[in-house]
């Protein structure tokens, strides 16, 4: 294969560098539907469910799940130049995340785009742009059109000027398929841990909310374990952090880290850094909840681990095990985040903590759910596992596959 230098770098010689408003169908956002005062006047947020969903980046990072703003028949009909139907590419343009890629869901309702995003179809195979976007190369070039410091964005003008590659069509088709079949294993490893998550939370609620024994014990989340806090090493010791060694968990990990297990954080921490701190090692299957910055992050863990102050983490007495304390957790969160205290920000200390309500359930009652869940947790472990892989499969062949660096032309689809 012959390559040949561009403004994008080295790249096969049958592919073509274009601006995407050559290769583009479609470019648009929220405010092509009118001026900021038209728009103030025809469209109305609202909490509770109507006819459309505005999609945002808050709804990408909560895949979906809910929480949605909507509006009614006539903001959706007013922002008529940016309806979604599903599968579009939205890019945040706006914001600490911008740059961010995810394709628009198809929900059973209405959809229109959110500000703060700009919506892209592809003349060429729009799966393949969708990946290049998210590849280091087309992160470097949204990069390279932002403007700002203190409120990062980049216009709908500067993206349509914005270089592209262009491969032969048979080739963008290739290259997208071989990625989305890694993608589609991913979401399908997802759906399945989440309907096993709906399994678990339903026989928690059958057996602990809707059918809780009036004569099960009152008493403290002291009662179902040890509540553990953290600490920070000086960061002014890099002795104190290492690549490999034990793991440390921030609730920033936890808010990149989507799963249900975390083994390990984007630092780890060294003996002498735990030495001269006050974290302190938590044993496989303890439940971390973030305390702070946010409130309510809950994860397993699935190995030994510390964690830094934000987070008053729980290690489950034996005869109570970590499925009781993990869905007990969930089920209170609003009651948790209630007791929390703060002016510049809201926090569960380790007091309060200890003193949250709880009702014990008979040993024989929590050993049956405990049972029930067992096979769940590890199924959704493994599971997990191999999202993790897969991802980085992809993520490893993702730049080779966008450069060209690997030749796709001999590839039978």
């Amino acid at each position: 294969m012959e390559f040949k230098k561009t403004k994008l770098g080295v790249i096969p010689s049958n592919w073509e560098v274009k601006p995407i408003k050559e290769i583009a169908e479609t470019v648009t956002d929220y405010v092509a539907n009118g001026s900021f005062a038209s728009l103030a006047k025809n469209v109305t947020y609202k909490n509770e469910e109507d006819v459309a969903v505005l999609i945002r980046l808050v709804d990408y990072n909560n895949r979906f799940q809910g929480g949605f703003v909507f509006i009614d028949e006539h903001a959706y009909q007013f922002l008529a130049k940016s309806k979604l139907f599903g599968d579009e590419i939205i890019i945040s343009n706006v914001g600490a995340n911008v740059g961010t890629v995810f394709r628009c869901p198809k929900l059973p309702y209405k959809m229109s785009l959110a500000p703060n995003s700009i919506m892209v179809k592809f003349n060429g195979n729009n799966d393949f742009y969708f990946h290049w976007l998210r590849s280091y190369n087309g992160q470097q070039m949204l990069k390279s059109i932002v403007t700002g410091s203190a409120q990062p964005k980049f216009n709908k003008t500067n993206f349509k000027e914005m270089l592209a590659p262009v491969p032969p069509l048979e080739e963008q088709q290739k290259i997208a398929a071989i990625l989305s079949a890694l993608d589609e294993k991913i979401a399908t490893n997802r759906a399945i841990n989440e309907n096993l998550e709906r399994q678990a939370q339903a026989f928690f609620q059958e057996l602990f909310v809707d059918n809780a024994d009036p004569e099960w014990a009152i008493g403290t989340i002291n009662d179902l374990g040890a509540v553990v806090g953290g600490s920070t090493p000086s960061k002014a010791k890099p002795e104190y952090y290492t690549e490999t060694g034990i793991a440390w968990i921030t609730p920033k990990d936890l808010s990149v880290n989507k799963s249900k297990f975390i083994s390990h954080g984007e630092n780890d921490i060294t003996e002498l850094g735990l030495k001269n701190s006050s974290a302190t090692i938590m044993p496989e299957g303890t439940v971390l909840f973030s305390s702070r910055a946010p409130i309510g992050y809950i994860a397993v863990a699935a190995g030994e681990v510390a964690t830094n102050q934000g987070f008053k983490s729980i290690v489950p007495k034996p005869e109570i095990g970590t499925a009781f304390v993990y869905y007990f957790l969930k089920h209170n969160l609003p009651i948790i985040e209630g007791m929390a205290s703060g002016s510049t920000f809201k926090e569960v200390s380790g007091s309060t903590m200890k003193g949250v309500p709880a009702v014990i359930p008979d040993t024989d009652t929590i050993a049956r759910f405990n049972d029930f869940c067992s096979p769940i947790f590890a199924q959704q472990r493994i599971l997990e596992e191999q999202n993790h892989s897969l991802a980085a499969l992809r993520d490893n062949l993702l730049p080779k596959l966008m450069s060209g660096e690997i030749d796709v032309s001999a590839v039978q689809l």
